[in-house]
């Protein structure tokens, strides 16, 4: 990289990070930005520090041009103006992942899927460290892959958690272990088909060869057939039958994936809630196995893993009513897997911004499980004119009165779930922020 001249397209985490490692390697590395506000400014002073160009509130052709390299943040689009200068004028674009993984000397797991990410990820991290093996847990999940190539030998295993954005641009990432948990309906704001979205999740596995292993959800139906698109060694998990992998014997999690069937742990064990979190489990103790940490280390790891936050996370009980926050449910299908999990009476409060999703797929489960549909944002008329037939269907301002009405129209055993099949961008920062006021106001009805 030493003198090349190089364009980071974009300033969040990922774009800063990249620009360092650039500057770093000897680079002639500058940046370009379309915002202009104070998270922007405020990596922009990082910049200053070390003597990086930029450009903030705007991309100009100029200042593309004459570019060897981009690399572009997870979060540019192709119609970004930048990245279609990029092309116009024949420069190569990869993304920061494609970056990061040029610089890597360590063992990629790169864990990528629609639902359930987050907590795979952070769940095999915590397996590898208890497991005495020098690990990084980045990506997707906080900071990027860039920003964690110092901490990074060959010793090390990257687990990588993987969006489909981080993919789009890849040319030479090659996992080490890849692992799709799913692919179903999402970010159809950025996708014009479904098919697009699904294709660029599998390009997780597109440069493994036989050396590499390919970890697929057996249950999940979309993936069926992957193991004749891959060059790798394909084993599964699953919660319904015995694989080639690990699996659920009765109430025990095995694990075949080495010289014998081994038992990890028993349901018991696990404190995450929901059949989908069972999953969850299955696939890090195959993951855990693969990467050499024993059944009696990833036990005690299981056993004392709570979650994070905002992931069918209970807040409280409340005259017998369980108050669930699901926020990151953001999709229609984690709507649907948290939903698969409540064997009680459900109020749903759902809505936010839409991402073109289809609500139809909860039809079904909605009008079997949900007593009330409690709507908020956005997203509110699209989803009331899809599932408003199915269940007594109410709409309201804010994420306070929709808790307010949900402890009204509550009984005794029933839940009210926060799980809102939409993101957050319509009325808070982030889905973190999103659950943070409804806990609030969920804490605030026992204060009364």
């Amino acid at each position: 990289m030493r003198n090349k001249k190089v364009t980071v397209i974009g300033l969040g985490n990922s774009g800063l990070n990249a620009a360092i490692l650039l500057k770093d390697a000897g680079a002639a590395v500058r940046v370009t930005e379309s915002a202009d506000n104070a998270p922007v400014r405020k990596n922009a002073a990082i910049l200053n520090e070390r003597r990086i160009a930029y450009e903030l509130g705007r991309h100009t052709k100029d200042f593309i041009g004459g570019s060897e390299l981009v690399v572009v943040s997870p979060g540019v689009e192709d119609s970004s103006p930048a990245v279609r200068w990029a092309d116009e004028l024949s420069i190569p674009i990869i993304s920061e992942m494609e970056l990061g993984y040029r610089f890597c000397k360590g063992k990629i797991m790169a864990i990528t899927g629609t639902n359930g990410k987050s907590t795979v990820t952070t769940l095999i991290g915590e397996i590898l460290k208890e497991g005495d093996k020098d690990t990084v847990v980045c990506g997707n999940i906080g900071n990027s892959l860039c920003g964690e190539i110092s901490r990074i030998n060959e010793d090390t295993w990257v687990v990588l958690e993987v969006s489909s954005f981080q993919l789009e641009r890849i040319v030479d990432f090659k996992p080490a272990i890849a692992v799709i948990l799913n692919i179903t309906d999402d970010h159809m704001d950025r996708y014009d088909k479904f098919d697009r979205y699904f294709n660029e999740k599998l390009k997780v596995f597109k440069n493994q060869d036989e050396r590499d292993v390919l970890i697929l959800n057996r249950d999940a139906g979309e993936l069926s057939g992957l193991d004749k698109k891959t060059r790798s060694k394909v084993l599964y998990y699953s919660r319904l039958s015995k694989v080639n992998g690990s699996f659920l014997k009765g109430t025990e999690i095995v694990c075949a994936a080495g010289a014998k069937e081994e038992d990890v742990c028993a349901l018991k064990d696990i404190k995450l809630k929901g059949l989908h979190n069972i999953e969850n489990v299955l696939v890090s103790v195959l993951a855990g196995t693969l990467a050499g940490v024993k059944p009696v280390s990833m036990k005690d790891t299981i056993k004392n893993f709570t979650g994070l936050s905002h992931r069918f996370e209970t807040v409280s009980v409340i005259d017998g009513v369980e108050y669930i926050d699901d926020s990151k449910g953001t999709t229609v299908d984690s709507t649907l897997r948290a939903l698969e999990s409540c064997e009680r009476p459900v109020i749903l409060i759902a809505g936010g911004k839409d991402k073109n999703s289809d609500y139809s797929v909860v039809r079904d489960i909605v009008k079997s499980r949900v007593k009330y549909l409690v709507l908020i944002g956005e997203a509110g008329n699209r989803i009331r004119e899809v599932l408003g037939g199915v269940v007594e269907t109410r709409e309201v301002a804010t994420m306070r009165e929709a808790v307010e009405l949900s402890s009204r129209l509550a009984k005794t055993d029933d839940l009210v779930l926060l799980s809102p099949m939409c993101s957050s961008f319509d009325m808070f920062k982030d889905y973190k922020e999103r659950g943070d006021v409804f806990k609030k106001a969920v804490l605030g009805l026992g204060a009364g």
